[in-house]
């Protein structure tokens, strides 16, 4: 537990019905009667009401009214930090929010940090690190697949799978000392065997966990998908289609995009962030030349590649050299204005993988939405991958447990030196251990709650 109580806006700053102040700390209900007054018969002051009850009253700072309040009182430990806390909803908008946390600051509490809320949640054992991720992830979720893939996480479900690989890689560590402490002693063939057997499998389910890494980064920061090609192809008009709304001016003048404009769509419940492009030519002036460069930019970013080419055209000089261009690069070609007469014509291997769409009617998005998802996952999407999937941080510490594993197996059946091999089962215990914060850093705690927005 700590000993100062903080505070800070806990909802997204802006006009809106409600904004909530959260209180976390021994102090909380102590500071909130401070600056609340109970108005209405039934109500109480704060540090006398029971938990899990709400609170009607007013926010006084400097002998004035500030807002009408309502006060949820949460006590210790049936709490998201474990801690005493008070959450007060007052009128939404910025003013309010903002007059309201000043007077609970200047009622004795301290702002507080980025992610320091969720931070006390794991320090007092609420919640472990990887399940402290896990509220992060919720709040940038962007589709319904990747929401529920965080809330699977936040139940503790990879957390469960982490901490048996650990304790399977604790009962063979202790194995190997206790042999250590007898050392006149060697160990048995057939034990030496059981435990290389124990360590393959402590192998064969890191290799399942790391399997699932690439799933979890799209669903959690999604695909780049650069649209590109020459002007006046409908690169534009495609992206407003996906996105569903009108995002980028598009007119029959080429060069009218100048610059890039990126916008995440949700295509087949995966997150895709779109890059709509300057249309690749020579440029005309300064400006259309920047726009290009930055294009060119995302190009080199971009993880696929959406090649439009106007299917109402022959196929033109520019046309050919952006398809010899992209040739080795992941690409869907999407063939527009399908709804005029075709006069595209393309190599039979490159128009069987060829979506054609009208960005005018619509004709062939559904189409091209599933060519999409199949380029980025390949295979259905089942409730059960979602379980586990882990992110950049635990595919390290995996990796790392792994190679430390894999050197301890080897070690095993070279005979060499149990001391040695109990190094790297050490080694491998104290990275898995990190996912779920057993052996998390000062720093590791600084670097991963650092990330989160106040109030969280």
């Amino acid at each position: 537990m700590f000993n100062d109580t903080i505070a800070a806006i806990s909802t997204p700053l802006g006009e809106g019905g409600l904004a909530v102040v959260r209180l976390s700390g021994r102090e909380a209900f102590a500071v909130g009667d401070r600056c609340f007054r109970p108005a209405g018969k039934s109500s109480q002051p704060l540090a006398s009401a029971p938990t899990h009850t709400i609170q009607f009253g007013r926010i006084v700072h400097g002998g004035r009214m500030v807002d009408e309040v309502l006060v949820a009182v949460m006590r210790a430990p049936r709490t998201f930090t474990r801690e005493d806390v008070a959450e007060i909803s007052c009128h939404g908008g910025l003013l309010p929010a903002k007059l309201v946390l000043d007077a609970v600051l200047a009622s004795g509490a301290r702002l507080a940090e980025p992610g320091e809320f969720t931070k006390r949640a794991f320090l007092n054992g609420r919640i472990d690190l990887a399940q402290a991720e896990a509220v992060a992830d919720i709040i940038h979720s962007q589709t319904e697949l990747a929401l529920a893939a965080a809330n699977e996480q936040l139940a503790g479900k990879l957390s469960q799978r982490i901490h048996r690989l650990r304790d399977e890689l604790m009962h063979t560590l202790a194995h190997v000392e206790a042999h250590l402490d007898f050392p006149e002693e060697d160990i048995a063939p057939d034990t030496r065997e059981a435990l290389e057997a124990r360590l393959e499998r402590s192998l064969a389910f890191m290799d399942e966990l790391l399997a699932t890494a690439a799933e979890g980064q799209i669903l959690r920061r999604g695909v780049r998908v650069a649209i590109v090609g020459r002007p006046n192809v409908g690169k534009s008009s495609l992206l407003n289609q996906l996105l569903g709304r009108d995002r980028a001016i598009t007119s029959p003048i080429p060069g009218t995009t100048r610059d890039t404009i990126e916008e995440t769509a949700n295509i087949r419940g995966l997150p895709v962030v779109l890059v709509d492009t300057a249309g690749l030519r020579e440029a005309g002036d300064a400006i259309e030349a920047e726009g290009i460069r930055r294009s060119r930019e995302a190009l080199a970013r971009a993880e696929l590649v959406l090649h439009v080419l106007d299917a109402s055209e022959p196929l033109m000089a520019a046309d050919e050299a952006f398809l010899r261009e992209f040739a080795a690069t992941r690409r869907l070609l999407v063939l527009n204005k399908a709804d005029r007469p075709r006069r595209l014509a393309l190599p039979a291997e490159l128009a069987a993988g060829a979506v054609a769409v009208s960005c005018l009617s619509g004709a062939g998005l559904e189409a091209l939405k599933d060519a999409l998802k199949e380029r980025i996952w390949s295979g259905e999407i089942r409730a059960e991958m979602l379980q586990v999937m882990i992110n950049s941080r635990h595919q390290d510490a995996l990796r790392r447990a792994r190679v430390a594993t894999e050197t301890a197996r080897d070690a095993l059946r070279q005979n060499v030196s149990l001391d040695l091999v109990a190094v790297d089962l050490r080694i491998a215990v104290n990275a898995v251990g990190e996912v779920v914060g057993r052996t998390a850093t000062e720093n590791l705690l600084d670097s991963i709650f650092g990330q989160f927005c106040l109030g969280k």
